[in-house]
């Protein structure tokens, strides 16, 4: 992993997956379009676009933890998620906690937005956290 490496994040959900192009020189992120999943399966050549597209060298997929760090049941399937991008796609797969930046991410859109539709957007946030979030700890 070079100094100037593109990576994409995965903000994993069943029906939707949040995705967020990460920058390592300034260590930002920008999200992309949700993606729309089938139990939790992408349409990977919209991924491979993405990979194509931004020159991506490794993909981040945050983890969904209890606060305690026991798995949910989602865990697993984030953890599954990661090896098939792995398969797909033949790059490094990082894995993320991603307890701490979910709550950020809500916390966020809970002061920009305070309609019902609060936590409609937090998916492609998620996903910009996830990464940001690994940058920082990347030397």
């Amino acid at each position: 992993m070079g100094m100037h490496s593109i990576v994409l994040g995965f903000d994993f959900g069943l029906r939707k997956i949040g995705v967020a192009i990460g920058q390592p020189i300034t260590k930002t992120a920008t999200p992309l379009p949700l993606l729309k999943a089938e139990n939790g399966v992408p349409h990977w050549q919209h991924i491979q676009d993405i990979i194509d597209e931004w020159g991506v060298k490794a993909l981040i997929v945050g983890l969904p933890l209890n606060m305690d760090q026991t798995e949910q049941p989602i865990t697993q399937k984030a953890k599954q998620f990661g090896e098939s991008l792995k398969k797909q796609f033949g790059l490094p797969v990082f894995f993320v906690d991603e307890r701490l930046t979910t709550i950020a991410a809500k916390a966020d859109i809970h002061e920009v937005i305070t309609s019902k539709k609060r936590f409609a957007p937090a998916d492609g946030h998620s996903a910009r956290l996830i990464v940001e979030s690994w940058l920082a700890q990347e030397k």
